[in-house]
């Protein structure tokens, strides 16, 4: 299996000012972020708003971003939901389409039992050859998936890496005890990267690196390579901005950080709006903090 890589980005998705998705700017940012520091990018997540893309755009962004970027990064399918045939099907299309890989949420709103995802996740992973990324993002889906669950589901063969952001360093340490060193665990937030590689976490599947990503790809060598001081130093640097890009739900500040560091993507599908001025000034004062403003 190939290396996923340190730094993955969770891709937004760019949309037209008809909110119809834009192909072409996807594959103009897919481009951007590996040039700047990623590893490879994570396509139709919650930072793509993954709940109201239709399955043929999800598709379609598939093949866009693998013939942009994938012979030169990792091209990760966000192919989880609530409904395991569904997530099933999506996976195997994705699959034909060549992605390198698939990450698959924790099913949402229903909540199921533990029991009821160790089931998902198995079927998931059996239905495809390619490594899967489980996410666990409590906050968002309603429902924690427990350290004893991802042990039980590390011993599936092709399930590979979990994308943790419950925000627990007790849980992600649990995990890593658990699990074997082949096994890999990325951080879910960005303000928790530098605390879960200090715990044996590999890496980190980020929203900052839209804005930061070799600032962000240098914290994490600096760590890796020993030099925790200067991880520590980079770490503080980026705090402010790690945090002003979920002053309001998530994708919203992100894209209107793309838009203030000159790169426009786009507005957001409803039931998302833009940032009120509130939000809009936390944003534009940790970019220009960095020195980011356009």
């Amino acid at each position: 299996m190939r290396s996923f890589g340190r730094v993955l980005t969770a891709m937004v998705t760019p949309f037209t000012p008809e909110l119809e998705v834009d192909y072409d700017r996807a594959a103009e940012l897919a481009k951007r972020l590996v040039e700047s520091g990623s590893d490879g990018v994570v396509v139709a997540g919650t930072t793509g708003e993954s709940p109201t893309l239709t399955k043929q755009e999800k598709l379609k962004l598939f093949e866009v971003v693998m013939d942009a970027v994938g012979k030169d990064a990792t091209v990760i399918a966000g192919t989880g939901g609530n409904a395991t045939a569904s997530s099933v099907e999506l996976t195997r299309e994705a699959e034909r389409i060549g992605v390198h890989g698939v990450m698959a949420v924790v099913p949402y709103y229903n909540k199921p039992p533990q029991d009821g995802l160790v089931a998902h996740f198995t079927a998931i992973a059996k239905a495809t050859s390619l490594p899967v990324i489980l996410y666990n993002v409590p906050g968002r889906t309603g429902i924690n998936m427990t350290p004893d669950t991802v042990e039980k589901l590390a011993k599936v063969e092709n399930i590979v890496a979990i994308k943790e952001a419950s925000g627990s360093i007790d849980q992600v340490t649990d995990i890593r005890r658990r699990t074997p060193q082949s096994f890999k665990i990325y951080s879910g937030d960005d303000s928790m990267t530098l605390p879960i590689l200090a715990v044996g976490g590999e890496g980190i599947i980020s929203v900052a690196s839209h804005v930061v990503g070799r600032r962000l790809r240098e914290m994490v060598e600096a760590y890796v390579s020993g030099q925790v001081a200067k991880a520590a130093a980079i770490h503080s640097e980026l705090f402010p901005l790690f945090k002003a890009l979920f002053v309001t739900a998530n994708p919203i500040p992100v894209k209107l950080a793309l838009r203030l560091t000159g790169f426009d993507v786009g507005g957001l599908r409803p039931p998302l709006v833009e940032a009120g001025e509130k939000e809009a000034a936390v944003v534009r004062e940790a970019l220009a903090g960095l020195g980011l403003v356009a």
